[in-house]
């Protein structure tokens, strides 16, 4: 693929997960507030079982196409801080597997029974601040 496909298919991935991710975390958490307990359940499960469906294959095409998007830049990624675009490229890529960290702590704490409401609020305001940031250092990387 060529560099500019990479970086369509990247920025809508990333629009998607950003988007179904700041829908969770600013919207729905204050209609929860709002709803009777019983269908806060209910809808809490069917959404969450349609997201999952849906950003896997988002989270594919995102992840897939920034590895793609970083082999282009593989020369300013070894030297990760000789430059202002490599040092937020850099800061980038860590951001983005910090995420997927934070995903898989989520799998792991609903498999294992430890997932509460709390620490999944906490742990989805932690990957939004992190996908704040990583669009903020995206975009500074080519006006700094």
């Amino acid at each position: 693929m060529t560099y500019p496909i990479l970086l369509i298919v990247h920025l809508l991935a990333a629009a998607a997960f950003f988007g179904t991710l700041f829908f969770e975390v600013v919207i729905l958490s204050g209609l929860r507030r709002r709803l009777p307990s019983g269908s806060q359940a209910v809808i809490d499960q069917a959404l969450s079982r349609r997201a999952r469906e849906v950003l896997h294959w988002v989270v594919v095409l995102l992840y897939g196409a920034g590895i793609g998007l970083a082999w282009q830049h593989r020369e300013q990624l070894s030297q990760p801080f000789s430059s202002v675009f490599s040092g937020l490229l850099t800061l980038k890529i860590i951001l983005a597997l910090s995420v997927v960290g934070h995903y898989l702590l989520l799998a792991w704490l609903l498999g294992s029974g430890r997932m509460t409401p709390a620490r999944s609020r906490r742990v989805h305001l932690a990957i939004f601040a992190q996908l704040v940031l990583i669009a903020l250092l995206a975009k500074g990387m080519f006006y700094l």
